[in-house]
Parts: structure tokens; sequence; C-alpha cells
């Protein structure tokens, strides 16, 4: 039975990089590949009022952001199954317990974060530290 690796994939150049390492190894192993996009929950609140919030609208987005990156990076015949996954929460923690249940876990050395600086994001940093499975974090060339 071939094996399941994830990869969490922002639109960032580092996701990206994540994406194409992570096609190579899943081609190599004869494994799946989850893509997984996780969406921070808008705050509905501002200044103390409710603001709705177009979920389904961000769900969409979303899942065409994603689409869209896989194109990209993976080509139009990639060699390997991408199963794209949309999911609410924060990202470090959804991707260390979806962990649980994969043979290796890829994220960007750096996403969207604010601190240009930094070597490794909060994201990659967490789940190096909290994920259940081996994790990579392909280097920049």
């Amino acid at each position: 039975m071939a094996g399941r690796i994830l990869v969490g994939v922002d639109g960032s150049e580092g996701s990206r990089r994540a994406l194409r390492w992570a096609i190579d190894e899943a081609t190599a192993r004869g494994a799946t590949l989850d893509a997984i996009l996780v969406w921070p929950s808008p705050n509905a609140y501002v200044d103390g009022l409710y603001v709705p919030v177009d979920e389904k609208k961000l769900i969409g987005d979303a899942r065409e952001r994603l689409a869209q990156t896989i194109a990209e990076v993976a080509g139009p015949d990639p060699q390997v199954d991408i199963h794209p996954v949309v999911l609410e929460g924060d990202p470090a923690q959804v991707l260390c317990t979806w962990s649980g249940e994969a043979e290796l876990l890829v994220v960007g050395s750096r996403g969207h974060g604010d601190f240009a600086g930094l070597l490794l994001g909060s994201v990659s940093t967490k789940c190096t530290q909290h994920g259940r499975c081996p994790v990579v974090v392909p280097p920049v060339p």
C-alpha cells in the first residue's frame, strides 16, 4: 500500500518549493499527496460589533488559490495523485493533527508572515516541534 504525504500550501514561494519537493518525493515513493491549505477563521467582531463574513466566498477563494498553485507547480500532467484539501483553523495545529496519519509532512521555510528576517516561519517551527511524523523543510536554494 502506498504511503501518504502531506504538504502545507499557502501560495508563498516557500510553500511552492515545499510542494515541488513533495511532488518529487511522492512520485519516488509511489505515495499519494494531500496539498493542504489552511485558512484562519475570520474575526467576526470589529470593535465589539459583529461583522457578517461570507465564509462560502472565503472557502471558494481558498480552493481556487490552492488549485491554481497546484496547477502552476505540478504542471498539466503530474505523475502523482494530488488531493487538494482546504480546512479552517490554525495552520500549524491543523497540519500537526493531520500528520498523525501521514508518512511525511512537508512545509515551506517561510510563508506569508511579517518577519522576513526569520529563518523559519512560525508554522514550520511548530510543525518541526509538534508534527506526528517526520517533517521536511526543503532548503532555500
